[in-house]
């Protein structure tokens, strides 16, 4: 299930949104405090972002630029009440994919959530190949190179590194990992993420104890770095 955040302060546009996205079958998280929803948007795994311009707090502009800037790729939507086109045009410089003006009509703005997820799906499933530091992955056909050395990575550790290549610059947290990567299929333990980890960092790190490209987020979980 496709999660998404809402940052918005009206508690009329943000009850009607969260209604008509769980009935699209959607999975809401939702915050009414730019600091807030930023940390949320910053610490949490979500599918994609509905982010008002006006909020108490940080707003939707500076959210925006600030997720972009600490590598957070997820999909924004930006919410205007404005209906100027500067303020559009600054959203989508700022990094924001797509907006609606308010009053907008709720169909439509689903159909542009959709269509962001659409995208976002095509962007994973393409991605074949990645390089960084010494080690290229090629993951189609799931061989891994340091240096002039094959690596042997099991098929999770290839699954595990695709999923951070994707989300590169994204704090991921453990119960993300479990949720998206193991799908609690075997019933595993935080432990079980952990263990991965450090397998995998001593076949891509040229000093596993010093990390450059899978990095421990202290309380929050990992984050890869190219």
């Amino acid at each position: 299930m496709k999660r998404i955040l809402i940052v918005e302060d009206d508690k009329a546009i943000l009850r009607g949104l969260v209604d008509s996205l769980k009935a699209e079958h959607f999975e809401v998280e939702t915050s009414s405090d730019g600091e807030a929803g930023y940390t949320i948007a910053k610490r949490r795994k979500c599918d994609l972002i509905i982010l008002d311009v006006m909020l108490p707090g940080l707003n939707g502009f500076d959210i925006c630029k600030q997720l972009r800037a600490d590598g957070v790729k997820t999909p924004i939507l930006m919410l205007t009440g404005r209906g100027e086109e500067t303020d559009k045009v600054i959203g989508l410089e700022l990094g924001a994919d797509d907006y609606v003006t308010k009053p907008f009509s709720v169909k439509e703005l689903i159909a542009r959530v959709k269509a962001l997820l659409r995208r976002q799906a095509e962007i994973h499933t393409a991605m074949t190949e990645a390089s960084f530091g010494d080690v290229y992955v090629d993951f189609k056909k799931q061989d891994a190179i340091k240096g002039k050395k094959k690596l042997d990575l099991s098929a999770k550790e290839f699954q595990l590194l695709k999923y951070f290549v994707e989300r590169e610059g994204e704090v991921v947290s453990r119960n993300q990992l479990l949720d998206d990567v193991w799908g609690y299929e075997a019933m595993p333990t935080t432990r079980t993420v952990d263990n991965y980890i450090l397998s995998l960092r001593k076949k891509i790190e040229s000093n596993p104890s010093k990390p450059k490209h899978l990095l421990t987020v202290h309380t929050a979980g990992y984050k890869f770095v190219k």
